[in-house]
């Protein structure tokens, strides 16, 4: 079924904390859908969303992946993503192309830290939520304490729609709330399920339920209020259109119950999927970045918005598009309005896992469809045409809080190094790659340690690039505290035409990021004014390596005053090996120091951790600057020097549990502290940046 009508549509995201059966569930609705023919496991490394081989090594998502199933004439896009918090960041970007967010949780672990970051985005996109409780068949499951967290958490809307029939094994079947049915599961993994009466020793439970279920449909609708109340019942057509218009106003987060590994009540949510989540007509349309609205129509100019890359070496780079309005044609040329050029598309296929299909010869607004080889386009540009111009908002990306080292285990490979990390940042804008211009190294920043570590094994793996990881390098600089007058002559006679240049100059500090300055302060024709450039060459040549530690001089300023020449003598090597060495000698009479990057810091977490993020930020050499609420949650905000920062991502997850995220900028240099300088000045000494007597 392709060129699906908008109206058709479903587009969900499967959401959640890690390990929590998102993508068992996802196989298991294709299953059901007989959109494969075989019940796809995460142990076995054969499920369709779940393609890479560092997923299927570590048996964890780490990209977003797109599938799609077809019932009753109705297309449902499924995004199965990840629950890890090094790679959330791919599910806050596709929650921007769905309608719905299916939130699963664990009925072991029940809410979990991504749970509650997951539902503040949805929240803040205002978008409708479910929670399917999942891993209903494992020992020692309580659908009633999963469901009580849900609701102390996430407040009153959370209504069960499903209730199960059994607890842990002996979960058997589920009743629906809605139709006040009951069915029984089959006792294989085919995903069928008979129809029996409810239970009688459920009725009570579930008469309560539906009463909590009537009382907030009528809550949403006025009409419906006056009629509950006064007649104590809804007509089975009322409870359908009413819990679905109080969905999509997020007045209701429905709760289902399933066992994805054994098919459990799958069938049953995407039965409720069809009946309940919106279609892209059914919710309010998006807003062009100039305020202009996009609407869902078919007949409105074409505007699509491109939310993940995916790059190979092989298959080469494939963009998936979701379309907010118009429509989308092969061979034809779009305007991509962030980067402002021409692309042309040449075909359209839909993506199961990494399967592609041909999607027709027109896509729907509503739809979403990959495009291959696109050359300009990245993710979170926009596709429109050239004479609308439609721009739909940026998307916000992390900024990385982990950076290391790489180096080729093999001389000559850093050619292929850059080249292969180019590819991977087209699919991962939240990675960034800089060569250091003061270390040489090549430093690569990613959301967590494990994020990089992925990286690492990509470019081995996808690349044939072996590299070895570490800590960046800080770049410290060097300056001085006080003023110094010194000469230097320098004079070398060895037979023949001899060497003569001689210069008295002054050293003073600048304010910090006050960088250099030379003054030539000469008067008279002691020192000819010809050889003033090869003077002040000498210099800039001696500040990259300072006395104290080999680093980079900064803030200070030097005065030529005065000097002397040798009418044969004197040449530009003379005078500027001789300011080379005044330099020197100037820099240690004037109270040399070392300096040290900082960075601000707000680390947002739970309250509860604020006081031992405080100490262990204190312990960091860091300085707290202020606090603020934003939400739920605190905000501390520090300075702290960035050589103290480069284990602090492990360190915030483990004192959190991972409920806490930070930011970190480069602010400024200070000066280090003396205890602190000897130890570098040592680490300088060992690396060989300076000799033992320089110090």
């Amino acid at each position: 079924m392709k060129d699906t009508l908008s109206e058709n549509l479903r587009n969900v995201a499967v959401i959640g904390h890690g390990q929590s059966g998102k993508t068992s569930l996802v196989s298991a609705l294709l299953y059901n859908t007989k959109m494969v023919n075989r019940l796809g496991k995460v142990d076995q490394g054969n499920t369709v969303t779940d393609f890479d081989e560092e997923e299927i090594a570590r048996k964890i998502s780490i990209q977003a992946s797109l599938a799609y199933a077809y019932k009753d004439k109705i297309k449902i896009n499924i995004l199965d993503t990840p629950g890890f918090a090094n790679f959330i960041w791919e599910t806050m970007v596709t929650l921007r192309v769905v309608e719905t967010g299916i939130m699963v949780v664990s009925a072991q672990e029940g809410v979990q830290v991504q749970t509650e970051k997951f539902f503040e985005a949805m929240a803040t996109m205002q978008k409708p939520l479910l929670f399917v409780i999942n891993k209903l068949t494992k020992d020692l499951t309580d659908f009633d304490k999963v469901f009580d967290s849900l609701a102390a958490f996430f407040g009153k809307n959370v209504v069960a729609v499903h209730y199960p029939i059994g607890k842990g094994p002996d979960f058997s079947g589920l009743v629906d709330i809605i139709e006040m049915k009951a069915y029984q599961f089959g006792s294989d993994d085919k995903g069928e399920s008979t129809e029996i009466p409810i239970p009688d020793q459920l009725k009570d439970e579930i008469s309560l339920r539906r009463e909590a279920l009537l009382e907030k449909i009528a809550e949403n609708d006025e009409k419906l209020m006056e009629k509950y109340f006064a007649e104590g019942s809804l007509t089975t057509e009322e409870i359908r259109a009413g819990l679905k218009d109080a969905m999509v106003q997020r007045n209701v987060f429905p709760v289902l119950v399933s066992d994805a590994l054994s098919n459990r009540g799958v069938s049953q949510l995407l039965d409720f999927i069809i009946a309940f989540c919106p279609a892209p007509t059914e919710v309010a349309a998006a807003t062009a970045k100039n305020g202009s609205v996009v609407n869902v129509d078919k007949a409105s100019p074409f505007a699509g918005l491109v939310f993940k890359t995916i790059s190979d070496p092989f298959t080469g780079k494939v963009s998936l598009v979701r379309v907010f309005s118009g429509t989308f044609k092969p061979d034809t040329f779009y305007f991509n309005s962030v980067k402002e050029v021409e692309e042309r598309v040449a075909g359209l296929f839909l993506l199961q896992g990494k399967t592609q299909e041909s999607a027709g010869e027109e896509v729907q607004a509503g739809d979403i469809v990959a495009v291959a080889k696109l050359k300009e386009t990245q993710t979170g540009d926009t596709l429109t045409t050239k004479a609308d111009k439609i721009r739909l908002p940026d998307i916000e990306f992390p900024v990385p809080s982990i950076s290391f080292a790489i180096e080729p285990k093999t001389r000559g490979d850093e050619g292929k190094i850059s080249n292969a990390l180019q590819r991977i940042m087209e699919e991962d804008p939240t990675l960034s790659m800089l060569r250091d211009p003061q270390t040489k190294e090549l430093v690569i920043s990613g959301n967590g340690q494990l994020h990089v570590e992925l990286v690492v094994n990509k470019l081995k793996h996808k690349y044939g690039v072996e590299v070895m990881m570490k800590p960046p390098k800080i770049a410290y600089r060097e300056t001085v505290m006080g003023k110094s007058d010194v000469e230097k002559k320098y004079k070398k006679q060895s037979g023949g035409r001899g060497q003569y240049g001689h210069v008295l100059i002054r050293m003073e500090p600048l304010p910090r990021g006050g960088d250099f300055e030379f003054v030539n302060a000469l008067s008279g024709m002691s020192v000819p004014r010809n050889f003033v450039p090869a003077i002040e060459k000498g210099i800039v040549e001696a500040k990259n390596t300072g006395v104290l530690a080999g680093y980079p001089v900064v803030d200070f300023k030097v005065e030529l005053y005065d000097g002397s020449h040798h009418e044969v003598d004197s040449s530009d090597m003379a005078f500027k090996m001789a300011s080379s060495m005044a330099f020197k000698l100037a820099m240690k009479a004037a109270k040399p120091t070392i300096l040290e990057p900082v960075v601000k810091v707000e680390v947002l977490m739970p309250e509860e951790f604020m006081g031992e993020i405080n100490g262990n930020l204190s312990g960091r050499r860091g300085k707290i600057q202020g606090m603020e609420i934003k939400g739920k949650n605190h905000v501390v905000k520090a300075v702290v020097p960035m050589s103290e920062m480069l284990d602090f991502e492990p360190t915030l997850t483990s004192i959190t549990g991972g409920r806490g995220s930070f930011f970190m900028e480069f602010s400024h240099y200070e000066e280090v502290p003396s205890h602190q300088q000897k130890k570098i000045i040592d680490a300088a000494v060992k690396e060989g940046r300076v000799k033992e007597e320089e110090e």
